[in-house]
């Protein structure tokens, strides 16, 4: 890209609020350029990449925090934990914290962000981690707080980690662009355009390096790259491979999002088991890897390695056109209606490379003789597809999808993708929803092979979605910032771990 075009979009910027190139040699400022326009700025969708990344552990804190390296949970906003029952665990709650409005921090205003989040007056992405589990929290005092929860739940600490605590003076009945939390930043400013967090010195933890960070939003990859290149901007979390080209600024990383297509199976003939694998067997995998690049490894499950539960057994679909094709035409015998046009939905945005990948496999089953459309969506209409209530009047469809588990445990997974009552599934299997609750109870290693099990028996017996690859991130930064990306960063990008360097 020509440095001219380069200075165009930085006056555009500089119009809309962005702090532009002299900011980014202001030692306290920074300017990151995100892939896509946050869906909102409500802090119950946090576990969204596009809001995540601004507001997780910056603006709002959870409760714990997940260690990257162990997959534990660790303090947080809560300092210690213990087991009180099977359904019941106390916290400890931290000592001297603030709301960035001035209000405390307490067991209230734990009880208040929880029952927020799973009360059902607030769509809230985050709470489809939990499955279908139900929580009472009580306030034993101002800083121990107890919750139980209708089921057991073994890892409870760990699926906190989800629930991101909002100052109590936030509306408990509809969503929110003003999130107050109790953070190292505060909100100074939200548009179209940019949003602006500025440091909030009434933090309780060590104070960041950064005063204050702006982003924008390019769904142009070489775009985003160029901006850091030339100093309009200090990072951007995630560029193409064929912009990965500089070692100095550009970082590659195992992340743990897993690329997939959810098939809403409630619909003909996406009802059919043989035309589900038929989806899966069309796709010529070796050659769609280009898009995604060497690293990138097939997915046969919804989980990366290393998370509890992932099935190291399980192979991942082979390309076999011509098998495709028998199993529809064994469908179309039995009275399938093969024919129907089935909508393939996409998101702008969603990843490197997406949009190429969803016209690639469209053209793939097209070729083994189904009648697939693309659509691709901006992210607020796309997450209407996504998570129930999904949209009345919609046909068969398939939806494309990123899922993120960091977490160290299938729990955040396997419930929300194949439970009848699943935030994102189309599934109705009462046997499946058993085994699931049987897992979810469970501890140890029955646990982990519970879990093997039933993502054996979705993918080899049920064949309910569309496993892609695990993803390998690639991010671009300046060389004024130090700071590396890792497991977390399609997540969160917490700017109090950005140093910048003298």
């Amino acid at each position: 890209m020509k440095r001219t075009s380069i200075r165009i979009i930085a006056g555009v910027l500089a119009i809309a609020g962005w702090t532009g190139p002299a900011a980014a040699q202001n030692g306290a400022q920074i300017n990151i350029v995100l892939p896509e326009q946050p869906a909102n700025l409500e802090p119950c969708g946090t576990i969204i990449t596009n809001v995540g990344q601004i507001l997780s552990r910056n603006v709002v804190e959870p409760l714990t925090i997940i260690d990257p390296a162990s997959g534990q949970p660790v303090a947080s906003l809560a300092t210690e934990w213990t087991q009180v029952d099977p359904n019941t665990w106390r916290f400890k709650l931290r000592e001297g914290v603030t709301f960035q409005d001035g209000a405390p921090f307490n067991a209230r205003a734990v009880k208040f962000s929880i029952e927020r989040m799973t009360g059902g007056k607030v769509t809230c992405s985050n709470i489809a981690k939990f499955g279908d589990a139900r929580l009472t929290v009580t306030a034993i005092d101002d800083l121990t707080v107890e919750i139980k929860s209708d089921t057991p739940q073994p890892i409870l600490p760990t699926l906190l980690s989800v629930i991101m605590v909002v100052s109590p003076n936030t509306p408990a009945d509809k969503a929110v662009n003003d999130p107050v939390g109790t953070g190292p930043f505060k909100l100074s400013s939200f548009t179209s355009q940019t949003v602006v967090l500025e440091s909030f010195d009434g933090y309780w933890g060590k104070k960041p390096a950064i005063a204050k960070a702006s982003y924008v939003w390019r769904p142009e990859s070489s775009i985003r790259a160029a901006m850091v290149q030339t100093g309009e901007a200090d990072l951007t979390p995630s560029i193409a491979i064929q912009d990965a080209t500089n070692p100095d600024t550009d970082f590659a990383y195992l992340n743990s999002e897993t690329t997939a297509i959810r098939i809403d199976a409630g619909f003909a003939p996406l009802d059919d088991v043989r035309i589900r694998k038929a989806l899966n067997l069309a796709i010529d995998w070796e050659g769609l890897s280009q898009l995604f690049g060497k690293d990138a490894q097939r997915a046969s499950q919804m989980v990366v390695k290393g998370i509890n539960g992932h099935n190291d057994a399980l192979a991942a679909w082979t390309f076999d056109a011509a098998k495709a094709r028998e199993l529809i035409a064994e469908a179309r015998a039995a009275g399938v209606p093969v024919d129907t046009e089935i909508e393939l939905i996409g998101r702008n945005g969603i990843y490197p490379n997406g949009s190429e990948a969803m016209e690639a496999m469209m053209a793939m089953w097209q070729d083994v003789g189904l009648n697939v459309k693309l659509t691709m969506l901006d992210v607020n209409d796309w997450l209407r597809y996504l998570q129930k209530p999904f949209p009345e009047g919609r046909g068969p469809n398939l939806l494309q999808m990123m899922h993120d588990n960091n977490k160290g445990d299938a729990a955040f997974t396997i419930p929300i993708f194949y439970t009848s009552v699943g935030s994102y599934s189309t599934m109705n299997n009462p046997e499946l929803d058993k085994d699931v609750a049987d897992a979810m109870a469970a501890t140890g290693e029955d646990r982990t092979a519970k879990f093997k099990a039933i993502f054996s028996k979705v993918h080899d017996n049920l064949a309910v979605d569309i496993p892609m690859f695990h993803m390998i991130g690639y991010t671009r930064v300046g060389t004024r910032l130090d700071w590396k990306p890792d497991i977390t960063t399609n997540s969160e990008i917490p700017l109090a771990n950005i140093g910048l360097r003298n």
